[in-house]
């Protein structure tokens, strides 16, 4: 319902529900990180686990890359799930009053947040909370206490840290829910504007709202019940994986866009000083980019051990549907 309410008020809404949720994670990230590196440095509770200096004894033992270079790999897909949505930002503005002022801005941004919070906050989570600790999620255990933010609470003994991190969790998925919808009826409607998709979904209100497109991707709102279901987590494993393959696929699409029209802008005798806004690393940050892209998939294609269900799948159709 509160995903609904928001749509209803478009552009405005998720622009409003983004900020002040943004706020709250961003908070959430730097409180997670203060405390998580003075629990590194041993300054726990006592009785807690990290009581005493703790370090990077994990990258030691058990050991860091536990399944090599193709398990480094494998793992892009579920973190392409969590990273999905970054490229948003592009549809946010083009419903900008001025895309080429807000645009450079809005990416920077993304730029820094993907770098100091994504990657400095799961850093931590690798030095704190073990790759094969029996409470993760896909350890057999289904609770609200299988994050890894949530254990590093109760592990250290900081009472009540466990239950804020699962609010700020529950915040995070709404959110991820709002902008999928906002993203998803907005490619919808440029699908249907194009005629590649029923040309019912280019209706756009006086509002400047994807209505009907918008009402389409809620009405997938209730596979989240698949998971009440006994093999609701096999389920689960396949949407992940789906929906991290093609975030993969999305973003190298992109790259390749982007290679494609600096080629033609250049074969046009056109000069890069016409470009109101580059992008840091060029059009060699976009073969970069496609490269890494193509080589995370490439990665995935030797079954039956891949984690993700659905190339397994393909690559080997003899298997069948696991769930």
């Amino acid at each position: 319902m509160f995903i609904l309410i928001v749509n209803v008020f478009g552009t405005l809404g998720y622009a409003e529900e983004e900020f002040w949720s943004s706020i709250l994670k961003l908070a959430a990230t730097v409180i997670f990180m203060i405390i998580a590196l003075v629990l590194v440095c041993g300054g726990g509770p006592a009785g807690g686990r990290y009581e005493d200096y703790w370090g990077a004894r994990l990258w030691y033992e058990p050991g860091a890359f536990a399944n090599g270079f193709k398990g480094f790999c494998a793992v892009f897909v579920t973190a392409a799930f969590s990273f999905s949505g970054t490229e948003l930002v592009g549809l946010a503005a083009a419903e900008a009053r001025n895309p080429v002022k807000s645009l450079p801005g809005a990416i920077k941004q993304v730029f820094w947040r993907i770098t100091l919070f994504y990657i400095l906050g799961l850093f931590f989570v690798g030095l704190l909370i073990s790759h094969d600790d029996p409470n993760l999620l896909g350890s057999g255990v289904s609770d609200s206490n299988t994050s890894p933010f949530v254990l590093v609470g109760k592990y250290a003994g900081l009472k009540g840290f466990d239950s804020f991190m699962n609010v700020i969790i529950l915040v995070s998925v709404v959110s991820i829910g709002v902008s999928a919808v906002y993203g998803g009826s907005r490619t919808l409607t440029a699908l249907a504007q194009q005629g590649y998709a029923p040309r019912c979904f280019a209706y756009i209100d006086r509002s400047g709202r994807p209505l009907y497109s918008v009402l389409a991707m809620l009405a997938f709102g209730p596979l989240a019940y698949i998971n009440l279901n006994a093999n609701g987590p096999t389920v689960f494993d396949w949407l992940l994986s789906l929906s991290g393959l093609a975030a993969l696929f999305t973003w190298g699409s992109i790259c390749l866009a982007h290679i494609r029209f600096r080629t033609a802008w250049n074969r046009q005798g056109r000069s890069l000083d016409e470009i109101p806004f580059k992008a840091i690393g060029g059009v060699y940050g976009s073969y970069l980019g496609l490269g890494l892209n193509v080589l995370v998939l490439i990665a995935q294609v030797k079954p039956p051990t891949s984690p993700c269900p659905l190339l397994t799948w393909v690559t080997q159709p003899h298997v069948g549907v696991p769930c």
